[in-house]
């Protein structure tokens, strides 16, 4: 790696030295079905046009009810999910969110027993599968399955390397490169997701200027 890109890489890692699952306490790394279900639940709230942050606290309220599982969702009300997403003054989207959250629950019980890795092998390991099985949940859509891939390549290898249009635009921007491949060679497999992670970041939230750039 060239000492300019190693600068730039050394910077994102400084200063999004976390990815936004990483924030929530979501350790997809450990691959069980509470994490996976807990990423899901962000994605879902981040699908909508809203800010990053408002989606950041949603989840981290709905997270906070312990709703952490599709069984402990699916025990939930609908007025019990609005007045949860309203309390982190997600209103604009609260009440179809709230039907989102439910219908995604039961979806999930019903096809793949609460556990997302079955629809990983319901996929068959397929990226443009699991693409689409994703897109079966209300409220998820190619937006969502760019943050959920994002996220989920540290585990689910087939879709290594998976660069999202957030982090490759921030990539052209600081001259790391224009593809996912072209990343990949930048860092070990190992820091690959927090690198289009800070990209990501750098790209939504405009702070190219913190980098110095």
């Amino acid at each position: 790696m060239r000492d300019g890109k190693r600068e730039t890489v050394s910077r994102l890692f400084q200063v999004f030295g976390r990815t936004y699952a990483e924030e929530l306490n979501i350790r997809v790394e450990r691959n069980i079905p509470s994490e996976w279900f807990k990423l899901l639940v962000y994605v879902l709230l981040s699908s909508r046009r809203i800010g990053k942050s408002l989606s950041l606290r949603a989840t981290r309220e709905v997270l906070k009810e312990g709703w952490i599982t599709p069984d402990r969702m699916a025990r939930t009300t609908w007025e019990q999910r609005v007045e949860v997403l309203d309390r982190a003054r997600y209103v604009r989207y609260d009440y179809s969110t709230a039907t989102y959250l439910g219908d995604t629950t039961d979806l999930l019980l019903a096809k793949y027993k609460g556990d997302l890795r079955n629809l990983r092998e319901a996929a068959e390991h397929q990226p443009a599968r699991e693409r689409q099985l994703l897109k079966e949940f209300k409220g998820i859509g190619d937006v969502g399955c760019d943050i959920f891939f994002r996220e989920a390549q540290a585990v689910w290898g087939e879709l290594y390397p998976f660069a999202d249009r957030r982090a490759l635009n921030a990539a052209r921007q600081l001259r790391l490169g224009a593809t996912a491949r072209d990343l990949a060679k930048l860092v070990s497999r190992k820091d690959f997701v927090r690198l289009v992670g800070a990209l990501a970041r750098c790209d939504l939230e405009n702070r190219y200027a913190d980098l110095g750039t």
